[in-house]
Order: C-alpha cells, then structure tokens, then sequence
C-alpha cells in the first residue's frame, strides 16, 4: 500500500510538473488517447528503469539473507516474477487517475496557469 501511494504521488507530481507541455500538446491538436499513451509511456519507462535495479539488488540481498535463515533460498523465481507483476500493476492502477486528468486537461486555463 504504501509502495502505490508513493507511486501514485510521483506520477501525479510528475504529470503537475508537465501540464504546461500537456496544454500545449493538446491545444495543438493532440488527441486525448495521445496524451494518456504519453504518460503510459512514462510510467513503462520508470517500471523498466526499476525492475533493470531492483531485481538484480533483490537477488544480491536475498543471497546474503539465505546465508543467514533457514529455508529461503534466493533463486525463488516465482517469488521474484510475482513481486515485479505486483508493482507493474500497482504501477498502472496508479497511472491511470493521473493519465486521464492529463488527458481532460483544458489548453487555456494550462497556458494561463504561468
């Protein structure tokens, strides 16, 4: 849970930080499926970025901890896949408020806001 608040408050920040840009791309034209696929996009590249680190830094951590307990073993693939579909869905779920606010966004009050 407190993983996808903290994705959802990055994500939405992160579409607040761009909705001058989102103003314009869609004053000139973008349609709203365009402007929700470009946050999409954004949130794929962040879920990339993070398994690329956390996967392998999981791996590293879950060996030095199978030295330590008894009965964990740090090969436990399905253990892995489950953790990263887990977040690539919150990821997702949390994209979702934030694409289609980006999407309604109005160009006018967007330019004006500056």
């Amino acid at each position: 849970m407190l993983a996808a608040l903290g994705i959802y408050g990055v994500l939405a920040f992160s579409v607040a930080q761009r909705r001058q840009e989102i103003g314009v791309r869609i004053a000139l034209g973008a349609e709203p499926s365009a402007v929700r696929g470009l946050i999409f996009s954004e949130v794929a590249r962040f879920l990339l970025v993070g398994a690329a680190i956390g996967l392998p830094a999981a791996y590293a951590l879950a060996r030095a901890v199978e030295s330590i307990l008894y009965g964990v073993s740090a090969s436990d693939l399905p253990v892995f896949a489950a953790g990263a579909a887990l977040m690539a869905a919150v990821s997702l779920a949390a994209a979702w408020p934030s694409a289609r606010r980006a999407a309604r966004t109005d160009p006018m009050d967007a330019l004006r806001s500056e």
